[in-house]
């Protein structure tokens, strides 16, 4: 499976941005996709994931309430809509996507294909 991650950008704190993983394949709803992020000097770290088939969410605890993922089977695409966005969110955000659910679902190991990244800058 082939991802391509878009639509990081430059925003001010407060604001908001979409970002979008397509993918290659016409079965993007049975597979479990998820968003990393890493910041300059960080490990990467888990943002979010959406089972596939059932659609059930998981989140870390600093951006629930503010981001949500959703995906639209027509479209082979997931998305990742941020609010309320803070400086602390600044990072390269990645996607990625495996065949079958993984308990360790926020393990980036657990993953087999992934996007190239895309930059989210907030400024103070």
């Amino acid at each position: 499976v082939q991802l391509q991650a878009s639509g990081g950008g430059w925003v001010q704190t407060g604001g908001s941005l979409r970002l979008s993983c397509a993918a290659s394949v016409r079965t993007l709803y049975s597979l479990s996709v998820a968003w990393f992020r890493q910041a300059p000097g960080k490990e990467r770290e888990f943002v979010a994931a959406i089972r596939g088939n059932s659609g059930m969410t998981y989140y870390t605890d600093p951006v629930k309430g503010r981001f949500a993922i959703s995906r639209d089977n027509a479209k082979n695409t997931v998305y990742l809509q941020m609010n309320t966005l803070k400086p602390e969110d600044t990072a390269v955000y990645y996607c990625a996507a495996r065949q079958s659910w993984h308990i360790n679902y926020s393990y980036a190991t657990n993953y087999i294909s992934w996007g190239q990244g895309t930059q989210v800058t907030v400024s103070s």
